[in-house]
């Protein structure tokens, strides 16, 4: 059985890397083929930029209902019916004649995707526990994989006609979607009329296809009655929320914000710096950017051996490390061109490691359930939209100061920052803890009492036996007092004391009334 089991999670895992292939191959073909879908709609390129939007705002609701469904049912079959989803999207897209329509199509696709991404590295975890570090890098790997073979693909089915700079400015080898579109998608040139629409769909029916594959082999995992579901609740059961999770989910989803958006950023307007600001050709700077994102998925695909011999919390120090002397570099000393190149080449490797580090750095802490993972999503699609966006937008502003490279500097020092701070929060005590320190607290409390209470105790005895010396004294003194009346009126009349010799005893036995009675003898007789 225990044989049986760990077959099993090796089968969970290759067929989560395989659709996570699907996804990077989902996602990047649509850049080399949107010329051929705004064609397709009767619009231009610049005209149809809304598909982006809609794609993002589909996967950004997928990946929040998605953590939702995967607290409620089964995991595969979740997984097995967003793929189904995605390619039945794939299947429509290349006749879809109407640019609503389309956009429609790529919110369902976005949606899916979004599923499949919080699902699979949730499932991992479940599957995997503490030892899904590399897991999680192979993941991730595959998706830039994918994101690699999709334009290559479309190079293939529209007969080695589009420019290699289409297909490079989508190879967006990262964890989330790619929402803002670059300048080879977004920029105003004239729809394709030489190609046909069969040379194109071809593309997206391949891809269909090999999704529609991956989703037997979930909806085969499901039916053979290993509930994913089972492991994910035994797993939340072992684990244990750590005393500030949501401050640290929340930390974690800005710190991804950051991340995803830095990544992005650089990735898509790295070409267009390299020809203003560095005063490169367009080959130089397509080459300098496939340096970023050939190392990139170098690091990625390493990483799945470095996770099996360092913690994640090692990889996300060496990777900030990287990403601050790299960054540094860009920001105030890019003009010396062989920096800038080795600085391009360590900035794209620091980033590579940093998504899946970050979600099995946290699961070391507390508990990732689905909608914790779906807040980690959402926060590197967000990242996505806004700092390509806002970057954009300064630049456009401010012509003649290098935007790009200050970002990457800014978001470098944020995710620098914010990491220590989350460490401190990861590690502080869990919520049984201060029942622990509280109990030994008492048992020292009571320890002192007791020491407190048998030196009150000895106190006392001390107290009580010098009460006893002074009373001892006292009667010694007033026996001795005694002796002394009755030896003097004993000199002075002896004959009269001889015949009561019985007279004599009674100042041994008590203190001093004995002696007084004595002494009113003596009066009466004197009398």
């Amino acid at each position: 059985r225990c044989a049986d089991g760990a077959a099993l999670r090796w089968c969970i895992t290759g067929v989560l890397c395989a659709s996570f292939l699907g996804l990077g191959m989902s996602i990047a073909v649509l850049g080399p083929t949107f010329p051929n879908l705004a064609a397709n709609v009767g619009k231009n390129v610049s005209d149809i930029f809304y598909v982006f939007v809609g794609r993002s705002l589909g996967y950004l609701g997928g990946s929040v209902v998605g953590g939702v469904l995967f607290d409620c049912m089964n995991a595969a079959l979740l997984l097995a019916l967003s793929m189904f989803g995605t390619t039945a999207g794939l299947y429509a897209i290349p006749w879809c004649k109407d640019s609503l329509l389309l956009t429609v199509l790529m919110s369902v696709i976005g949606g899916s995707m979004g599923i499949l991404d919080t699902g699979g590295n949730v499932l991992v975890l479940n599957t995997w526990g503490s030892e899904a570090g590399p897991h999680l890098q192979a993941l991730h790997f595959s998706f830039a994989a994918g994101a690699f073979l999709a334009p290559i693909v479309a190079k293939l089915a529209l007969g080695g006609s589009e420019s290699e700079e289409l297909a490079g400015a989508e190879k967006t080898n990262q964890s989330v979607l790619k929402s803002v579109p670059t300048a080879s998608a977004a920029s105003p040139t004239p729809a394709p009329s030489d190609h046909h629409d069969g040379d194109f769909l071809w593309s997206y029916i391949i891809i269909g296809t090999y999704i529609l594959f991956t989703s037997i082999f979930l909806f085969v995992l499901y039916f053979k009655g290993s509930s994913t579901r089972d492991k994910s609740k035994a797993s939340a059961q072992k684990g244990r929320l750590a005393k500030y999770h949501w401050p640290l989910v929340g930390l974690l989803f800005v710190f991804f914000l950051f991340y995803v958006g830095a990544e992005v950023t650089y990735g898509s307007y790295v070409f267009t710096y390299a020809i203003v600001f560095a005063e490169m050709t367009e080959s130089e700077a397509a080459t300098l950017n496939s340096v970023f994102w050939g190392a990139f998925a170098v690091c990625r695909g390493a990483a799945i051996f470095g996770a099996a011999f360092l913690s994640p919390a090692t990889m996300i120090l060496m990777s900030l490390l990287c990403s601050a002397v790299s960054s540094t570099a860009l920001a105030f000393f890019a003009h010396y061109r062989a920096l800038l190149w080795v600085g391009t080449a360590v900035y794209g490797a620091s980033m590579a490691t940093v998504f899946p580090s970050g979600i099995s750095w946290i699961e070391q802490y507390t508990v990732v359930e689905g909608k914790s993972a779906s807040l980690f999503v959402v926060g590197g699609a967000l990242g996505e939209m806004c700092i390509p966006a806002a970057v954009g937008y300064l630049q456009g502003r401010f012509h003649h100061i290098p935007i790009t490279t200050y970002a990457t500097f800014a978001t470098s020092v944020m995710t620098a920052v914010l990491f220590p701070v989350m460490y401190k929060l990861a590690n502080a005590p869990q919520e049984n803890d201060p029942k622990e320190v509280s109990d030994t607290e008492t048992q020292k409390a009571l320890l002192s009492n007791s020491r407190l209470t048998e030196d009150e105790e000895d106190e006392e005895d001390v107290r009580e036996w010098n009460d006893a010396d002074f009373e001892i004294i006292e009667m010694n003194d007033k026996l001795k007092n005694s002796l002394a009346d009755t030896s003097c009126r004993i000199g002075d009349s002896p004959a009269e004391v001889s015949p009561q010799p019985h007279l004599d005893d009674p100042p041994v036995l008590a203190g001093g009334s004995p002696g007084r009675q004595n002494g009113n003898v003596d009066w009466g007789k004197s009398e």
